[in-house]
Protein backbone atom coordinates (compact mmCIF):
# COMPACT_ATOMS: atom_id res chain seq x y z
CA UNK A 1 0.00 0.00 0.00
CA UNK A 2 1.31 3.05 -1.13
CA UNK A 3 1.55 6.08 1.71
CA UNK A 4 -0.95 8.33 -0.75
CA UNK A 5 -3.77 5.84 -0.61
CA UNK A 6 -3.26 5.27 3.66
CA UNK A 7 -2.48 9.00 4.04
CA UNK A 8 -5.97 9.86 5.02
CA UNK A 9 -7.16 7.18 7.85
CA UNK A 10 -5.79 7.50 11.12
CA UNK A 11 -4.40 4.94 13.64
CA UNK A 12 -7.74 3.38 14.46
CA UNK A 13 -8.60 2.70 10.78
CA UNK A 14 -10.88 5.54 10.69
CA UNK A 15 -10.50 8.43 8.30
CA UNK A 16 -8.98 11.18 10.60
CA UNK A 17 -12.06 14.08 8.76
CA UNK A 18 -14.33 11.60 10.17
CA UNK A 19 -16.69 13.28 13.20
CA UNK A 20 -17.15 10.99 16.04
CA UNK A 21 -20.93 10.02 17.01
CA UNK A 22 -20.47 11.74 20.58
CA UNK A 23 -19.82 15.16 18.58
CA UNK A 24 -22.42 14.60 16.09
CA UNK A 25 -24.99 14.09 18.68
CA UNK A 26 -23.42 17.36 21.04
CA UNK A 27 -24.14 19.27 17.61
CA UNK A 28 -27.64 18.17 17.57
CA UNK A 29 -28.10 18.91 20.94
CA UNK A 30 -26.92 22.45 19.65
CA UNK A 31 -29.29 22.46 17.01
CA UNK A 32 -31.85 21.52 19.40
CA UNK A 33 -31.15 24.13 21.48
CA UNK A 34 -31.58 26.61 18.86
CA UNK A 35 -35.01 25.54 17.73
CA UNK A 36 -36.60 25.05 20.85
CA UNK A 37 -34.91 28.05 23.06
CA UNK A 38 -35.17 30.54 19.89
CA UNK A 39 -38.16 29.10 18.79
CA UNK A 40 -40.10 29.77 21.24
CA UNK A 41 -39.31 33.39 21.78
CA UNK A 42 -39.51 33.94 18.23
CA UNK A 43 -42.22 32.31 16.54
CA UNK A 44 -45.08 34.20 18.96
CA UNK A 45 -43.41 37.59 18.10
CA UNK A 46 -44.28 36.18 14.46
CA UNK A 47 -47.85 35.06 14.67
CA UNK A 48 -49.05 38.11 17.13
CA UNK A 49 -47.18 41.22 16.15
CA UNK A 50 -47.57 45.28 15.41
CA UNK A 51 -46.26 45.73 11.31
CA UNK A 52 -43.27 47.19 11.91
CA UNK A 53 -39.64 47.38 10.42
CA UNK A 54 -38.53 45.89 14.15
CA UNK A 55 -40.13 42.69 12.84
CA UNK A 56 -37.50 41.77 10.53
CA UNK A 57 -34.83 41.28 13.07
CA UNK A 58 -37.42 38.14 14.70
CA UNK A 59 -37.91 37.16 10.75
CA UNK A 60 -34.59 36.72 10.55
CA UNK A 61 -34.04 34.54 13.90
CA UNK A 62 -37.27 32.64 13.40
CA UNK A 63 -35.53 31.65 9.98
CA UNK A 64 -32.46 30.44 11.90
CA UNK A 65 -34.32 28.59 14.12
CA UNK A 66 -36.44 26.95 11.45
CA UNK A 67 -33.44 25.83 9.70
CA UNK A 68 -31.93 24.66 12.61
CA UNK A 69 -34.33 21.77 12.56
CA UNK A 70 -32.57 20.49 9.15
CA UNK A 71 -29.29 20.57 11.83
CA UNK A 72 -31.28 17.90 13.56
CA UNK A 73 -30.63 15.56 10.64
CA UNK A 74 -28.21 16.79 8.92
CA UNK A 75 -25.62 18.06 11.68
CA UNK A 76 -22.35 18.43 9.40
CA UNK A 77 -24.64 20.20 6.61
CA UNK A 78 -25.83 22.76 8.39
CA UNK A 79 -22.62 23.95 10.23
CA UNK A 80 -22.88 27.28 8.01
CA UNK A 81 -25.58 28.07 10.82
CA UNK A 82 -23.33 27.86 13.31
CA UNK A 83 -21.27 29.85 12.17
CA UNK A 84 -23.51 32.39 10.96
CA UNK A 85 -24.98 32.23 14.91
CA UNK A 86 -21.26 32.73 15.81
CA UNK A 87 -20.20 35.58 13.26
CA UNK A 88 -23.51 37.79 13.72
CA UNK A 89 -23.65 37.33 17.46
CA UNK A 90 -20.06 38.35 17.72
CA UNK A 91 -20.29 41.62 15.94
CA UNK A 92 -23.17 42.70 17.69
CA UNK A 93 -21.10 42.32 20.79
CA UNK A 94 -18.50 44.29 19.18
CA UNK A 95 -20.34 46.76 17.42
CA UNK A 96 -23.71 47.42 19.54
CA UNK A 97 -23.06 45.64 23.32
CA UNK A 98 -19.43 47.42 23.44
CA UNK A 99 -19.96 50.53 23.27
CA UNK A 100 -23.56 51.02 25.11
CA UNK A 101 -21.52 49.24 27.75
CA UNK A 102 -18.56 51.84 27.71
CA UNK A 103 -21.02 54.88 27.90
CA UNK A 104 -22.72 53.09 30.56
CA UNK A 105 -26.13 52.48 29.00
CA UNK A 106 -26.86 48.75 29.10
CA UNK A 107 -30.07 48.49 30.06
CA UNK A 108 -32.04 45.60 31.37
CA UNK A 109 -33.35 43.92 27.98
CA UNK A 110 -29.71 44.54 26.43
CA UNK A 111 -28.18 43.15 29.18
CA UNK A 112 -30.20 39.99 28.57
CA UNK A 113 -29.25 39.77 24.84
CA UNK A 114 -25.42 40.13 25.96
CA UNK A 115 -25.63 37.03 28.30
CA UNK A 116 -27.23 35.14 25.42
CA UNK A 117 -24.84 36.32 22.27
CA UNK A 118 -21.88 35.73 25.35
CA UNK A 119 -23.18 32.23 25.54
CA UNK A 120 -23.38 31.52 21.80
CA UNK A 121 -19.85 32.88 21.42
CA UNK A 122 -18.65 30.79 24.16
CA UNK A 123 -20.33 27.81 22.98
CA UNK A 124 -20.66 27.26 19.37
CA UNK A 125 -16.45 27.56 18.85
CA UNK A 126 -16.24 24.32 20.89
CA UNK A 127 -19.35 22.70 19.40
CA UNK A 128 -18.28 23.47 15.98
CA UNK A 129 -15.66 20.61 14.60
Amino acid sequence: MSMIASAPFAASGRKSSEVSLLRLYVLRATYLLIVVGLGSEIWPQIFDHPLSMHRATSSLLAGVSAMAVLGLRYPLRMLPLLLFELFWKSTWLIAIALPLWRAGQIDADTAESVKACLMGVVVFPIVIP
